[in-house]
Order: C-alpha cells, then structure tokens, then sequence
C-alpha cells in the first residue's frame, strides 16, 4: 500500500468566504489573537503576506504539545479564494516526507464553505493519517469565524 494519503473536510461557517480568505491568507498573523490555545504565534520570514514564494513561520500546538512549521506559499487563486502551503521544516516533517494544506472558502447563499485538503507522503506505513491536525485545521477555522461575526456587528 502506498503512504501517500489525501485527506478533505469541510468546515460551514457564518462569515463571507472572501473575509475567511482574506484573513487566513494575507493576515495570518492575526490568528494567534483569534486562536491563541492552537496558534502561539506566525511571522513572515521571507516574501510579502499572502503572495507565492513567501514563507511564513508558524508556532501552534498540536495533540497537546508545542510544534512549529515553517511554510512556503506554493499557490493561489484568488478567484476561488483558496491557497496552498507547503510545508518545508518542522514538526510534521517529523512524521511526513512531504505535506501540504490547500484552503479554499467557497460562497454560499448564506456564509461559506472553507474546505481544508491535507495533501502527505508518510515516512512509514506505521504513521497515523493526520486525522488530528485535520481536526485542528477545522477548529481554527471555527475560532476565525467566531471573531469574524464578532467584528461585523
């Protein structure tokens, strides 16, 4: 069997999808005050927020304990509101030859859809599938649309 898995989600929420987009892909720094028991902190250490090339260095916490990752912005399309980061050192890496993360927030009548795509090679059959960083991706993005509706009103 190969180790190279995919796994998707889709995660409704309230806010408009271009809000959703806007602040995970060009203000990302912001999450740590949004989400701050899942992301400590996120700081550009290369390139613009928000455009290809650029890499960003985040510290959050994952099944109780401290990681950090350091991200290349490898796509986006703005059209659709969605972005791909890859990961290129940290605590993923650990487990996973390569990973990826592609967000997109999709429109609905009312709120949107943010739907995550986990894209890895593990190291080893042995490895569980990242069901638990999924699950964090889809906690922040609850937190992201908590402060969003807070802030419209």
């Amino acid at each position: 069997m190969g180790l190279y898995r995919k796994l998707e989600t889709d995660v409704v929420i309230e806010a408009p999808a271009w809000k959703f987009h806007e602040m995970l892909h060009r203000n990302p720094h912001h999450v740590s005050n949004i989400a701050s028991d899942k992301v400590q902190s996120c700081e550009l250490h290369e390139g613009e927020w928000g455009k290809v090339g650029s890499i960003i260095y985040w510290n959050y916490v994952h099944d109780g304990k401290a990681c950090v990752a350091k991200d290349l912005i490898e796509a986006v399309d703005e059209e659709n509101n969605s972005f791909t980061w890859k990961v290129l050192e940290g605590d993923l890496l650990n487990h996973y030859k390569s990973f990826r993360l592609t967000i997109q927030s999709i429109p609905k009548d009312k709120g949107s859809v943010i739907h995550y795509t986990l894209e890895y090679e593990k190291l080893h059959e042995d490895i569980e599938d990242s069901h638990t960083f999924l699950q964090l991706c889809v906690d922040v993005a609850k937190a992201i649309d908590a402060h969003l509706k807070e802030n419209n009103n």
